[in-house]
């Protein structure tokens, strides 16, 4: 099995639609800290897991400096937002999205 990790930083804003009161249902931003893993059994025709540039263009060209409110069709939790990561990366099985020291929310496909 091969294995390739790509760590991104990215600056965005998202406010959170919740059912309870909160601050973080207002605007506000943090610098990111992706992380996504990717594996194959087989590498393709280029030598290669996944294409490291095709992860950055998919996770900074789409969501760095953005409104994430604007940018994705669901609510953007950490959790959320490592998900739709996950399921848009070539060989992606699992994505560490950390929005602030100590706050970390991963997926991981079965």
């Amino acid at each position: 099995m091969y294995y390739v990790t790509k760590q991104l930083e990215i600056s965005a804003a998202h406010r959170l639609e919740l059912n309870y009161p909160s601050k973080c249902t207002s605007l506000h931003g943090h610098n990111w800290i992706v992380t996504v893993h990717c594996r194959a059994e087989e590498l393709n025709a280029n030598g290669m897991v996944t294409d490291f540039t095709h992860i950055k263009q998919l996770v900074s060209e789409r969501l760095d400096h953005r409104c994430l409110n604007d940018t994705l069709p669901f609510n953007p939790t950490a959790e959320n937002i490592a998900r739709w990561i996950c399921d848009n990366v070539e060989n992606c099985y699992r994505v560490d999205v950390r929005e602030s020291e100590g706050n970390t929310a991963s997926y991981e496909r079965d």
